[in-house]
């Protein structure tokens, strides 16, 4: 789908605007506007810290000013965790790319505006903005790192747009075991700890198994889980044989 485009308002070191491209790409975002860098375009040091990211740096559009850079945008969002005194709506990151999403679904063209290192966006480039995002920081220490602003923007922007499991389990090659195969080594067990005599006393004997496959059913047992265990059970007879 479409994507917000990332505004870079007068970066002043050619590093953070690497670390800014790198931030994005990891999210999937590839679209950086850049206006007024301190130390000029192109930067080699922003194309160090890229580090694979430098395609968005060599197709990054370059402009004199703010307004030259949302010449084409139909809503723009200015992150600051400065008051301004304007009144405008302010957002979380959350909920500004949540509303991003919708937006650039329906057609509108998002910015996204991260003002320099030294104080951020100034009042005129705030004015020209729809939203303010304000990340929910620490009160006394509110500022935020040019590249850290974004990676967090970028963050939520891919979690409102790839639909991406909150949990899951890798299998490493194998399978979740089925209720026979748990049944099986249940009974393998149950047999073994029999002759060695761990169900006494006698009268105890049917409620240890019975927390014994209890034990077996709450364990999320994998079919490797299940062959590790029977070969485990397997040599300890094997040792006490030899033993004997």
């Amino acid at each position: 789908m479409s994507q917000p485009v990332f505004v870079l308002v007068r970066p002043q070191m050619g590093e953070n605007i690497g670390a800014a491209a790198r931030a994005m790409w990891n999210f999937g975002l590839d679209r950086m506007r850049i206006t007024s860098p301190r130390d000029g375009w192109p930067n080699q040091k922003a194309v160090a810290m890229a580090s694979g990211a430098g395609r968005l740096l060599d197709e990054a559009g370059i402009f004199d000013s703010t307004a030259g850079a949302l010449q084409d945008r139909t809503h723009v969002f200015a992150t600051t965790a400065r008051p301004r005194g304007l009144t405008k709506p302010v957002v979380t990151p959350e909920r500004a790319m949540e509303m991003a999403a919708g937006m650039i679904g329906r057609g509108e063209k998002v910015a996204v505006l991260f003002g320099p290192e030294r104080a951020g966006l100034e009042n005129d480039d705030v004015v020209r903005a729809n939203t303010i995002i304000n990340v929910p920081v620490n009160p006394d220490f509110p500022s935020l790192n040019l590249a850290q602003c974004v990676l967090l923007c970028a963050y939520e922007w891919r979690r409102h747009t790839v639909e991406t499991a909150p949990e899951r389990t890798d299998m490493a090659g194998t399978q979740w075991a089925t209720g026979i195969e748990v049944e099986k080594l249940s009974g393998h067990y149950e047999e073994r700890l029999d002759e060695a005599g761990f169900f006494f006393p006698a009268h105890k004997a049917d409620t240890m198994k019975l927390n014994l496959r209890n034990l077996w059913s709450r364990m999320p047992l994998t079919q490797a889980d299940v062959q590790t265990l029977h070969g485990v059970l397997r040599q300890m007879v094997r040792w006490k044989n030899r033993r004997d």
